[in-house]
C-alpha cells in the first residue's frame, strides 16, 4: 500500500562513501559487501541515537533525527568505530564516510525523503574531509554547549541549488572527551530541567532575540496590575510574529513578575541577547509609561522612553514602543509581517481591559477558571463584535471544555468552537492563535489532514508563538509521529525556557509513543514540580508504571487522575482523546485499566 506522505521540519542526515568507483573497480564485489556492511552499521549507530535511517542511495545514507545533538552525536560515534573497523582490515577496500548535518523541511513517502533540507545536507556533506562532518550553522546553534563538541567555521559556503550563502561548520570531538551516549534523562538535552537555575546557560541564536519583562505597576493599585501585564502582553504578541527575532513566551518571563532581577541573569536563562524592561503608572485618566532596551551580555542601555499620554491612547502606544523596540534591533519587517504587525485587536478600551485577565485564567487548565474566562470574553464581544482575538478565546473556552472531558454535549462545544473560531477568522486571518485553535478542534473531530495543514499554518504566521508550536505538536502526538512532535515541542520549549507543565507532560506522551517509558517517568516527574494538578500528566505515568508492571506506583497515579478528576473514566479518555491508530488508543486504554481507572 502506497504510504500518504507526510510533511515535517527534521534535522537531516547524508553520508556518502568516498571514492566508491575506485573501490569498486579494485574488487566490484567485496566493495559492495563492505559498503553494505558500512551503511548496516551506520544505521545501528543512527538508531540508538534516536535516529531514523531512512533508505540508502547506493553509495548513500539519508538520516532523520529529531535533535541536532543526536545527529552529531551518531556521526562522530560512528565515524569514531568506523575508522577501528578499518584498521582491522589487512586490504585497501576500505569505505570511508563524509557526512553532512542540515535542519530542514522533507516530504517522506514510502520510506523515501525528498525535500531542499536533504539536498542541503547532501551539499555540506560535499564540503567534508573523509571520515568528516560537516554541519550547517544553525545545527551548531541548536546543540548545547554542554556537549563535548567544537565546531570550525568554515564561512558561508555558496551551494548549488541555494540562493542565499550558507553558513557551515565542520564539528569535531573535543580533545580528551568521549561522545556521549543517546540521551536517556526523559528531557530534550537541550533544556535539561524545570528549574531555569539548575540549566547551562542557553546558546544565543544567530538573529536578535529579546525578552520582554513584566513591566512594573507603578499605580499604588492592585487593581492596576491587569494594565501593566496587558501592555506588555500585546507588545510580545506584536513582537512574536517578527520571523527576524526570536521573542521569548510571555509565562516563562512572568516567573520574574515582582521581584528585582539582574538583567544578564535573564539574558542566561532565557538564552537572549536584549531585555525590555518598563513600567506603568495610571492615575485617572493618565498613564505614564517607561521603557528601556538592554543588552543583556552587557548591562548597557540601548534605547529608554517616557511616554505620558491619556489613557484613551494605549493602544497606538504599543504600537509606537513595538516600533521602537525594533528599529532599535535593526530588523526590517517584511510586507506581510508590517500588516500583521500593526493589525489592531480592538479600539475599545473597555473590551480590552476585560479580555487581558483571560488567558491566564484559560490555560490554568482548570474548570472554574475556564468558566470565568467565558463570561469575560462574552462581555468583551458585547462591548466590540468584531474583536478577533476575543472570537478566538470564546472558542478555546468551548474546545477545551470539551477536550477535558467537561462538557456534557461535547459535539455542540466542538460546533460553538468551531463557529467562534470561523467568526474570528471571517476578521481577521493574519492571527496565528486562531489557526491552532483550529488545527487543535479539527484535531478533536478527527479531521487529521486539515488538523494538520492548520497548525502548519499557524506555525509559519507565528514564529515566535510557543504556545502555537506547542498546540501544533498536539496533531503529530495523536498521529502516532513522537519524532515530529519533538521537533515542535523544542521549538516551543526553546521559546518558552522557563516552560509550562503541559509541555513536559506532551514530551512525556512522545516518550510513551517511542517506549521510552522510564524517561516518561522522570519527564512526568518533572511536569508535577510544576503544577501537581495537571491530569494528564498522571494519565502518562500511570500508562507507563503499568506496562513496567510496576503496580503500585501505577495505582498511585490513577489515584492522582481522580483525586483531579473524580468522575474521569476509561471511556472519559477514549471519547476525548483522538488517537489515529486504533491500536495505539487500545494499548493506551489497557494501560490505565491495569492501573485501576474506572471504566
Amino acid at each position: 500500500m502506497t504510504q500518504t506522505p507526510v510533511r515535517k521540519l527534521v534535522v537531516l542526515l547524508h553520508a556518502d562513501v568516498v571514492g566508491s568507483t575506485s573501490l569498486v573497480r579494485k574488487n566490484e564485489t567485496l566493495a559492495h559487501e563492505r559498503i553494505q556492511d558500512t551503511f548496516r552499521r551506520f544505521s545501528e549507530t543512527i538508531s540508538t541515537h534516536g535516529g531514523i535511517a531512512h533508505e540508502i542511495r547506493g553509495d548513500a545514507l539519508v538520516a532523520e533525527f529529531a535533535r541536532a545533538s543526536d545527529a552529531v552525536s551518531a556521526s562522530l560515534a560512528f565515524q569514531a568505530i568506523n575508522t577501528t573497523h578499518n584498521e582491522q582490515l589487512s586490504d585497501d577496500i576500505l569505505p570511508v564516510l563524509r557526512i553532512g548535518i542540515a535542519m530542514g523541511e522533507v516530504v517522506v513517502a514510502d520510506s523515501t525523503v525528498t525535500g531542499e533540507g536533504i539536498v542541503l545536507a547532501q551539499r555540506l556533506e560535499q564540503l567534508a574531509e573523509p571520515g568528516g562532518v560537516v554541519v550547517q550553522g544553525s545545527v551548531s546553534e541548536t546543540v548545547p554547549t554542554r556537549m563535548p563538541f567544537e565546531f570550525e567555521y568554515l564561512g558561508e559556503q555558496t551551494l548549488k541549488g541555494f540562493d542565499q550563502p550558507i553558513r557551515a561548520f565542520v564539528v569535531q570531538l573535543k580533545s580528551g572527551e568521549q561522545i556521549p551516549d543517546s540521551d536517556s534523562s526523559g528531557l530534550i538535552p537541550e533544556f535539561g530541567t524545570s528549574d531555569a537555575h539548575q540549566r547551562p546557560p542557553l546558546e544565543l541564536p544567530d538573529k536578535p532575540s529579546i525578552a520582554v519583562l513584566p513591566f512594573t505597576n507603578m499605580s499604588g493599585d492592585p487593581e492596576q496590575e491587569y494594565l501593566s501585564d496587558g501592555m506588555r502582553e500585546d507588545i510580545i504578541t506584536a513582537l512574536s510574529k517578527i520571523s527576524k527575532l526570536l521573542v521569548i513566551a510571555r509565562n516563562s518571563t512572568f516567573t520574574y513578575k515582582g521581584r528585582a532581577v539582574d538583567v544578564k541573569q535573564v539574558g542566561r536563562e532565557q538564552g537572549v541577547r536584549y531585555v525590555l524592561e518598563g513600567s506603568v503608572r495610571r492615575a485617572g485618566d493618565r498613564l505614564r509609561i517607561t521603557a528601556q532596551l538592554i543588552d543583556a551580555t552587557t548591562g548597557h542601555h540601548l534605547w529608554a522612553q517616557r511616554y505620558d499620554r491619556v489613557m484613551q491612547d494605549v493602544f497606538a502606544l504599543q504600537d509606537e514602543i513595538t516600533r521602537e523596540v525594533t528599529s532599535a534591533l535593526q530588523v526590517e519587517l517584511t510586507e506581510g509581517e508590517q500588516a500583521r504587525l500593526w493589525a489592531s485587536g480592538t479600539q475599545n478600551l473597555e473590551a480590552w481591559e476585560i479580555f487581558i485577565q483571560i488567558p491566564e485564567l484559560l490555560y490554568s487548565n482548570r474548570r472554574e477558571n475556564l468558566l470565568k474566562a467565558r463570561q469575560l470574553a462574552e462581555q468583551a464581544l458585547e462591548l466590540d463584535e468584531h474583536y478577533s482575538a476575543a472570537w478566538t478565546l470564546l472558542g478555546l473556552s468551548h474546545q477545551l471544555e470539551a477536550w477535558n472531558g467537561w462538557s456534557q454535549t461535547p459535539d455542540l462545544s466542538f460546533d460553538i468552537a468551531l463557529d467562534a473560531t470561523q467568526r474570528a477568522l471571517s476578521i481577521d486571518d493574519s492571527n496565528p492563535d486562531t489557526y491552532a485553535l483550529l488545527a487543535f478542534i479539527h484535531l478533536s473531530l478527527r479531521n487529521y489532514d486539515q488538523a494538520r495543514e492548520f497548525g502548519e499554518k499557524a506555525v509559519v504566521l507565528g514564529p515566535n508563538n510557543s504556545l502555537v508550536a506547542a498546540v501544533a505538536a498536539q496533531v503529530p502526538l495523536f498521529c502516532n509521529r513522537p519524532h515530529d512532535q519533538l521537533v515542535l515541542l523544542k521549538k516551543a520549549m526553546r521559546l518558552c525556557p522557563i516552560y509550562p507543565a503541559f509541555y513536559l507532560g506532551d514530551l512525556a506522551w512522545a516518550y510513551l509513543l517511542m517506549d521510552r517509558r522510564e524517561d516518561v517517568i522522570v519527564t512526568a516527574q518533572e511536569a508535577i514540580k510544576i503544577d501537581p494538578d495537571y491530569i494528564y500528566t498522571y494519565i502518562v505515568l500511570a500508562i507507563a508504571y503499568a506496562e513496567l508492571g510496576r503496580e503500585q506506583e501505577a495505582n498511585d497515579a490513577a489515584d492522582n487522575v481522580l483525586r483531579i478528576e473524580p468522575e474521569y473514566t476509561l471511556r472519559t479518555f477514549a471519547e476525548t482523546k483522538p488517537f489515529r491508530d486504533v491500536d495505539v488508543l487500545d494499548r493506551h486504554i489497557e494501560g490505565l485499566r491495569k492501573a485501576g481507572l474506572p471504566e
